[in-house]
């Protein structure tokens, strides 16, 4: 593959390149709202149980272990799901379950219990202490959580394309099929692209958003 044919490959697609990238963006979107909204509760729960949270999380880790592509055939044969989005959005939501509930039960667990029995002498609810206290000092490991499940979901919706779904993961599937080096190159290029952007932005807004005292603390213990 030349450079030319390469660039030749993109100004003549480029209105199926744009289609396809919005697709994949939207898709990768929705997955992660979704699996927020469900997820973070659920780790959240998790907390106050150790020993429900041993078995959720025994489930999402053999979830987590299940070949995308083999996930994505057991949906497709569930009747209400079939080929293309709803399939493709459980999927993603599912895998995304393991890293967004580990991350917010370890990071809400990594508190210190001093902390967290000095806010009750104080006369804290549980609730106060919950998101006054647990949710800020477990932040850091909550959002990294939640940056691994961006890029994570980013890759596995390009297996989608085996369902119908029309995105990036399309040129790559197309271009081994037809062994089209440009039309492959382009798909994992720009979905390298939109995972490192995103990965990017989001460690952008994780320095924004830990608290100022767990930095602090953080830089001086050379972390």
């Amino acid at each position: 593959m030349t450079l030319k044919n390469f660039l030749d490959f993109i100004m003549k697609n480029k209105d199926t390149i744009l289609e396809y990238t919005g697709n994949h963006f939207t898709l990768v979107l929705s997955a992660v709202l979704i699996s927020l909204v469900i997820w973070v509760p659920v780790g959240l729960l998790l907390t106050k149980s150790d020993r429900c949270a041993a078995r959720i999380l025994g489930l999402a880790n053999t979830i987590f272990c299940i070949p995308s592509l083999s996930m994505f055939a057991i949906l497709v044969s569930i009747p209400f799901f079939g080929l293309g989005r709803k399939s493709a959005l459980l999927a993603l939501v599912l895998y995304a379950m393991m890293p967004l509930i580990r991350s917010v039960y370890d990071g809400v667990k990594s508190v210190d219990r001093n902390v967290i029995e000095a806010a009750r002498g104080m006369g804290m609810s549980q609730r106060r202490i919950m998101w006054e206290i647990l949710v800020p000092l477990g932040w850091p490991i909550i959002f990294a959580g939640f940056r691994i499940t961006v890029v994570m979901t980013t890759g596995i919706a390009a297996i989608a394309t085996y369902i119908g779904e029309r995105n990036l993961g399309r040129f790559i599937s197309e271009g081994l099929v037809r062994s089209n080096t440009p039309m492959m190159v382009t798909g994992a290029i720009i979905i390298s692209g939109i995972a490192i952007a995103l990965d990017t932005i989001l460690g952008g807004l994780e320095q924004w958003t830990v608290p100022k005292g767990l930095r602090h603390s953080r830089s001086r213990g050379g972390v």
